[in-house]
């Protein structure tokens, strides 16, 4: 995995920056290499938000197809949503049924709520890059930065809401970078630990707790942490803000961190 920050700008340009697209295609060279090392059959390659959004996307299509000899597939929220549900929820016990998933990523945030298969699901853009850039863009952020982007994240929680319905799932699943690194904080662990993350408990008081101590260190203090990807450094305030104000708009009083996610579903999806 490597975080390549594909979204960097798109959000006040509406285009790919060319330092996003190098980054992303050298890590797309490395798994070429990577898959024709382990003679792969199939390839499923999707994205996101930050692709939907970006007018220049064929900079980044015809990169990978050069590279890779595959097609991008461009999906949709809602596409994009399913797939997290059926990666974080797969191998669950389904008895905790029904699930809410929520995928928090670079540019969007997924809302999917079912009970072993997807019954609703909304794509809001309040990911931890778009919101970094958009309020959080200094660190520490200022309590008229933390303000703005608590409006925003609210109302796009709201619009998840009308078509979700947030409040009456049994178990509360968060997937994604931002969640497993909060999970990381809230446990306290020296360095990143999937296993000890994966399927753990995190409080909503807990979760409160970590968002607030992001807005309150340096970018330094950030990146001194031990479990502290370097790519999630300039995003991770941002993005806990973000999983902080859905604890409060759930009333959940745990979230389940799982490192099972889209990416997990993708590879199932072609197993089915």
């Amino acid at each position: 995995m490597e975080i390549v920050r594909l979204g960097q700008g798109v959000d006040q340009n509406k285009a790919f920056h060319p330092d996003a697209i190098a980054r992303t295609l050298t890590a797309v060279t490395l798994f070429r290499d990577q898959i024709s090392s382990k003679g792969v059959e199939k390839i499923r390659f999707c994205a996101t938000s930050a692709t939907r959004d970006a007018t220049n996307r064929n900079l980044f299509i015809d990169g990978v197809r050069d590279i890779l000899g595959v097609e991008v597939e461009v999906i949709p929220g809602e596409e994009e949503a399913a797939l997290s549900f059926m990666g974080a929820t797969k191998e669950l016990d389904q008895s905790n049924g029904p699930f809410l998933v929520v995928d928090i990523g670079g540019g969007s945030t997924e809302f999917v709520y079912g009970d072993k298969k997807v019954i609703s699901a909304k794509s809001v853009n309040i990911g931890c890059v778009r919101m970094s850039e958009r309020h959080l863009n200094t660190q520490p952020p200022t309590m008229a930065q933390i303000s703005e982007a608590i409006v925003d994240i609210d109302i796009a929680i709201t619009q998840a809401a009308s078509v979700v319905p947030i409040t009456t799932a049994k178990t509360l699943v968060a997937v994604a970078g931002t969640a497993t690194t909060v999970a990381a904080a809230a446990l306290n662990l020296p360095e990143y630990d999937r296993h000890i993350i994966h399927l753990s408990k995190i409080s909503a008081q807990a979760v409160h707790k970590v968002a607030g101590s992001f807005q309150s260190m340096s970018r330094d203090e950030i990146s001194s942490l031990g479990y502290m990807h370097p790519g999630r450094v300039d995003v991770i305030t941002a993005g806990a803000l973000v999983l902080s104000r859905i604890m409060a708009a759930t009333g959940a009083s745990e979230f389940v961190a799982s490192e099972s996610d889209i990416l997990d579903g993708m590879a199932w999806s072609l197993i089915s």
